[in-house]
């Protein structure tokens, strides 16, 4: 049995969550996909793969074996990419995302810069306010907010950013300037409901304060528009109201109860080798956000 072969066969079929697409795919019959896995799964001694009438999942093990299959081959294709010379030249898609203001506002200018110095690349950005897998959602770099958590991705920070809470002029002139995180209780408060808001608002030295928001919007814009128009008080990251306060149509306030600032990072699936495509777009990134950081 042509194990590489069967642990494509096995992927596809894992990923597809079917074995006639998997045999379509890859161009295969139906029963030589089905003999094949079925090989496998008496090679390794486990069951793989648990068949339904309407689906095909992954059993425990089979997860565990999809995953050091995906492992193996990508590393199978890097060798065969750098034995043909691909790692000399960025070649291919470049696939990036980031959150979505952040990625609007400073990952897109690089991205197209990037294009500009690589002409034959394409690129695909993918701009969201939530986490993305970045290997199941097919991601080659990821700009990340936020302490990270261990895994295998390479990380290398490239600045930080701190959380800041701001309204308009008029409505401080309205409603008061807030002497400390408790006195947020008695203000109107505009928070997002994106994947990671929380109700409880962090501040220096550990202090916590659960925030009842009396609007709650699905983007980062709709509260930044809302305070700017002196409806209320919101907390956003300092670059995506970096001009408002520059231009005093927004104004920062408890500046010393703020945490420590946030990390920024790109972060990328760690290989052998990096595919050019990828260290060529890091090593822009890094240089333009150091040198410029945008970041209060």
């Amino acid at each position: 049995m042509d194990r590489w072969l069967a642990m494509r066969i096995f992927v596809h079929v894992a990923e597809t969550a079917s074995f006639a697409k998997a045999a379509r795919q890859m161009q295969l019959s139906a029963p030589v996909v089905t003999r094949t896995v079925a090989a496998l799964e008496e090679l390794v001694g486990a069951r793989l793969l648990v068949r339904t009438t309407r689906s095909v999942k992954t059993t425990e093990a089979g997860a565990r074996y999809l995953e050091d299959c995906r492992r193996i081959l990508g590393e199978i294709a890097e060798a065969e990419a750098a034995a043909a010379g691909h790692y000399a030249r960025p070649a291919g898609t470049l696939s990036v995302t980031a959150a979505f203001m952040f990625g609007q506002l400073h990952v897109l200018p690089i991205v197209t810069e990037y294009l500009d110095l690589y002409p034959e690349m394409r690129a695909r950005t993918f701009f969201i306010d939530r986490p993305v897998n970045i290997v199941e959602e097919g991601m080659d770099v990821a700009v990340r907010i936020g302490h990270l958590p261990d895994s295998g991705f390479t990380a290398i920070q490239v600045g930080s950013v701190s959380r800041v809470i701001c309204a308009a002029p008029d409505y401080l002139e309205r409603h008061g300037v807030p002497a400390s995180p408790t006195e947020l209780k008695q203000h109107r408060i505009v928070t997002s409901t994106s994947a990671w808001a929380s109700p409880e608002w962090r501040f220096a030295d550990g202090q916590r304060v659960l925030v009842e928001a009396a609007l709650q919007t699905n983007t980062n814009q709709a509260c930044i528009a809302t305070a700017r128009n002196g409806w209320g008080m919101t907390r956003v990251l300092a670059y995506q109201v970096a001009d408002d306060l520059r231009e005093g149509r927004l104004q920062r306030v408890l500046r010393e109860f703020e945490e420590p600032p946030l990390p920024i990072h790109l972060l990328y699936p760690e290989g052998r080798r990096s595919p050019a495509k990828v260290r060529a777009f890091i090593d822009l990134a890094v240089t333009r956000l150091r040198e410029n950081p945008p970041f209060l």
